[in-house]
C-alpha cells in the first residue's frame, strides 16, 4: 500500500512499500513520454505516434517503435539502423520494402536489437568494433559470475546484454564508410552511454542526419543517468566504477561534440523524438550535465575521501564546508570497516566484519583481556567490504547476528538480488528486527533504524548512554555530506525517501556522534548543514527530473526500478518456474503496468501472455510470472528477458532473470 508523506522518521514500512512525495514536486518534474520533451524544449519535433513512420526524404525514414529505427531505402531493399521491437515488419511492408539487406547497430543493449532475430535473416549485420564480442558471444558475460557478485570495479558491460548470440559480419570502426543505394553512411565512435557506442551519419537526398543511439534523448535530456556509472581520473587520483557517479559524462560530452561537429540537419536518438536543432539540443544537455554534477559535488562524501577529484569545484559557491572530526569516545574501537562498542563489563558488540582477519583480531583482544566477551554482531549493509568476514565470524563466535528486516532479506538470500558489492554467500541472521526496535545492552540503550542512505537496503543503530547519543550509519555519511556515488545502490530522490529520510532522522535523533565505518573520527551535522543538505536534495530532484524524460528523476537514477525476484534460481527440467517482476512506480499517479517473459530458444523461443495490473503511485508493485521448464532441457544457465510496459512506456527486454538448470 502507499503511505502518507507525513510519516514520522524512525518508523519505516517494509521494502514492499514506498513513501509518497508531494504532488507539487512531482508536477515540477520534466514529464515522461506521454508529454515528452518536445512540448517543453526547443529543438525537438512533436511526438510521433508509436508504430508510425516519419519520412525524412525519398530514401530515408524513421520507424517510431520502442526505439527509433532508421530505414535507408533503395527501391525494395532496406538498410536499418538499430532494429528494436514493435511492428517494424508491417511498417516495412507498408513502404513496399521486401528485403532487409543490412542492419547497423548503435550499441549492444537488448532493446536496440531484439527485432534482428526476426528481420535479420540473411541481412549483413554491422556493430561497433569495440562491442563485437557482446553481440557475437553474450554467453561469455552471462556465464561468468564475476559480473553478478561482488561487482565493484566496473559496471560495464551492462546487464542489458543480449541473451542470444548474433552473427556479426562487420566490426565497424570510427571513420568507416559505406554506401547503400544513393546514401553515404559514416561511422562515428561516440562512447559514453556504453563503452563502444557508435552513431551513424547518413547523407542522402541533400540531408545530413545522425542516428545517435542513446547519446542524447532530446534537447537537454538523456535516457538515463545510471548508464554513465564509470571510474575516472582527475588531479592525479583514479577511482573505480563504484565511486564514479556520472563518471562517463566527460566522454559523452566529447561524443556529443563530435556529433555536433558534423553539422547535421537532424538527430535521430534511439529513445526520444526527432531533434531538428541539434546544436541547441547538445548545448542544452552539456550545460545541464554540468549543473547537475555541480549540485551532486556540493554535498558528496567523495570530497572527504578523494579531494583531488574535485579541485575544479573548490571555492565555488554552494559547496557545503567539510566538517571537522570529533574524537571518538573511549567505549569505541575501530579497525578496518569494523566498529566495536565495548561496555563497562567488557562485553563487545561488533558492527560489520569486512575481512576474515577480523576474527583473529577479536580473539587476540579476548586473550589479552581487552574485551571479556563477544555478545552480538550488528550489520549495517550488504557490501562485501562489510560482510566478507561474517561467515568466519559466525563459525567462531556463538552470538546472535542482529539486522533490520529489509536488510535481512538481502543478506539471507543474496542470490535473489542483483546489487553492487553483494556476496553470493548467505549470512545467517538469528534476530531480524523491526525498524524502531529498542533493547538494553549493558549500560547502552540500542535502537534499530531503517536507513536508506548509501543503499536502499541499509540500517543504522543508535547507542545511548548518559550524554552519549552515538549513531552508526555504515557508509552513508562523511564530514562532507552523503555517500551516494553509485547509482546502482538505489539512492532515491524526494522528500521522505532516500537521504531525505535519513536527514530527517538525524534531525529528529540529534546524535552527539555520527560514525562511518571507513572513517576514524566521529562527526555531527549542525542544523544549518542539515538544512543545506535538504535544500540541495530538493534542488537535485528538480534538476535531475529535467535531465531525464521520465515523470520523476528516480526512473533515470534507479537502475533497479524494474527487477526480478529471485534474480537467480536453480530449477530442474520439467519443474514449474516462478519469477516475480517488481516495478517501482516512482510517479505521483497510478500507472497501468504489464510484463511478460521472452522465452529464449531453449525454452521454445516465444513470448508468453502479458500479465497486466495497475501499480499505485509511489509503490513497488509485484507481478507474478509462471513458466514451465522444458523436460528435455540440458543443464546450464538460461537468461530470460522480461518485456515491460509502464504507463506510456514500452520497454522491451528491460529486465531479466537467470535460471540455472540442474540435474
Amino acid at each position: 500500500m502507499a503511505l502518507s508523506q507525513e510519516r514520522t522518521p524512525g518508523r519505516r514500512p517494509s521494502r514492499r512499500e514506498f513513501l509518497s512525495t508531494t504532488a507539487a514536486s512531482a508536477a515540477a518534474m520534466a514529464v515522461g513520454r506521454g508529454l515528452r520533451a518536445a512540448e517543453a524544449k526547443p529543438g525537438a519535433s512533436a511526438p510521433a505516434a508509436p508504430g508510425s513512420v516519419t519520412k525524412l526524404s525519398d530514401h530515408l525514414s524513421v520507424f517510431h517503435g520502442p526505439v527509433n529505427v532508421g530505414i535507408v531505402r533503395d527501391e525494395k531493399r532496406a538498410l536499418l539502423i538499430d532494429c528494436g521491437a514493435g511492428d517494424l515488419a508491417a511498417a516495412l511492408k507498408g513502404q513496399g520494402i521486401t528485403k532487409v539487406e543490412q542492419i547497423l547497430l548503435t550499441h549492444y543493449h537488448r532493446d536496440q536489437l531484439c527485432g534482428v532475430y526476426e528481420l535479420g535473416d540473411g541481412a549483413r549485420i554491422g556493430v561497433p568494433a569495440i562491442e563485437r564480442e557482446h553481440f557475437a558471444n553474450p554467453a561469455a558475460y552471462w556465464e561468468d559470475d564475476k559480473y553478478l557478485w561482488m561487482v565493484y570495479r566496473s559496471f560495464r558491460p551492462h546487464h542489458l546484454m543480449p541473451v542470444e548470440p548474433l552473427r556479426v559480419d562487420d566490426a565497424l570502426k570510427d571513420g568507416d564508410g559505406l554506401a547503400f543505394g544513393p546514401a553515404k553512411i559514416r561511422v562515428l565512435t561516440t562512447p559514453g552511454h556504453t563503452e563502444g557506442s557508435a552513431s551513424y551519419l547518413v547523407e542522402v537526398d541533400g540531408r545530413r542526419v545522425v542516428f545517435s543511439g542513446d547519446c542524447i534523448y532530446g534537447p537537454g535530456q538523456v535516457w538515463d543517468v545510471y548508464s554513465m556509472q564509470k571510474g575516472f581520473s582527475h588531479g592525479g587520483r583514479t577511482i573505480g566504477g563504484y565511486h564514479g557517479f556520472m563518471g562517463d559524462r566527460w566522454r559523452l560530452v566529447e561524443s556529443l561534440g563530435r556529433i555536433k561537429g558534423q553539422k547535421p540537419d537532424l538527430l535521430v536518438p534511439s529513445h526520444g523524438d526527432l531533434v531538428h536543432q541539434p546544436a541547441r539540443a547538445v548545448d542544452a544537455l552539456v550545460e545541464r550535465f554540468e549543473t547537475c554534477y555541480e549540485n551532486y559535488v556540493a554535498i558528496s562524501a567523495l570530497r572527504h575521501y578523494f579531494p583531488e577529484l574535485f579541485t575544479d569545484y573548490a571555492g565555488r559557491p554552494g559547496q557545503m564546508p567539510i566538517r571537522p572530526g570529533i574524537e571518538p569516545p573511549d567505549c569505541l574501537r575501530h579497525f578496518g570497516t569494523t566498529c566495536m562498542l565495548v561496555s563497562k563489563t567488557g562485553g563487545a558488540l561488533v558492527m560489520d566484519v569486512g575481512s576474515p582477519g577480523i576474527v583473529g583480531r577479536l580473539k587476540k583482544m579476548l586473550a589479552d583481556g581487552e574485551i571479556k566477551s563477544v555478545d552480538a554482531l550488528w550489520v549495517t549493509h550488504y557490501h562485501f567490504d562489510h560482510t566478507a568476514g561474517i561467515p568466519n565470524f559466525q563459525k567462531e563466535f556463538d552470538c546472535p547476528t542482529i539486522v533490520q528486516n529489509s536488510l535481512a532479506e538481502v543478506l539471507t538470500n543474496p542470490t535473489a538480488w542483483r546489487l553492487p558489492c553483494l556476496m553470493a554467500e548467505p549470512v545467517r541472521v538469528e534476530r531480524p528486527v523491526e525498524d524502531g526496535h529498542s533493547w538494553q545492552w549493558h549500560e547502552f540503550k540500542l535502537t534499530v533504524y531503517d536507513y536508506p542512505g548509501q543503499t536502499l537496503y541499509h540500517d543504522a543503530l543508535l547507542a545511548e548512554s548518559g550524554e552519549l547519543r552515538m549513531l552508526f550509519v555504515g557508509d552513508s555519511h562523511t564530514m562532507s555530506g552523503i555517500d551516494d556515488y553509485c547509482a546502482y545502490n538505489r539512492n532515491w530522490l524526494g522528500r521522505g525517501v532516500g537521504f531525505q529520510y535519513c536527514i530527517d532522522l538525524i534531525e529528529k535523533l540529534g546524535p552527539t556522534h555520527v560514525f562511518n565505518c571507513h572513517v576514524n573520527d566521529a562527526f555531527a551535522f549542525t542544523p544549518e548543514e542539515i538544512r543545506f543538505m535538504r535544500q540541495n536534495l530538493d534542488e537535485r530532484e528538480r534538476l535531475f527530473g529535467e535531465l531525464v524524460p521520465w515523470d520523476h528523476a528516480n526512473y533515470g537514477l534507479d537502475a533497479s526500478w524494474v527487477r526480478c525476484e529471485p534474480y537467480t534460481q536453480k530449477v530442474k527440467p520439467g519443474e514449474q518456474l516462478g519469477i516475480d517482476v517488481l516495478i517501482t512506480n516512482h510517479s505521483a499517479t497510478p500507472h497501468a503496468c504489464a510484463c511478460r517473459a521472452v522465452l529464449p530458444k531453449s525454452f521454445g523461443g516465444a513470448s508468453v501472455p502479458w500479465v497486466e495490473e495497475e501499480a499505485p503511485a509511489k509503490t513497488e508493485h509485484r507481478l507474478a510470472l509462471k513458466l514451465t521448464v522444458p523436460a528435455d532441457l540440458a543443464p546450464g544457465r538460461v537468461v530470460i528477458p522480461i518485456d515491460v510496459k509502464h504507463g506510456p512506456w514500452h520497454l522491451p527486454q528491460f529486465a531479466e532473470a537467470i535460471v540455472d538448470v540442474v540435474e
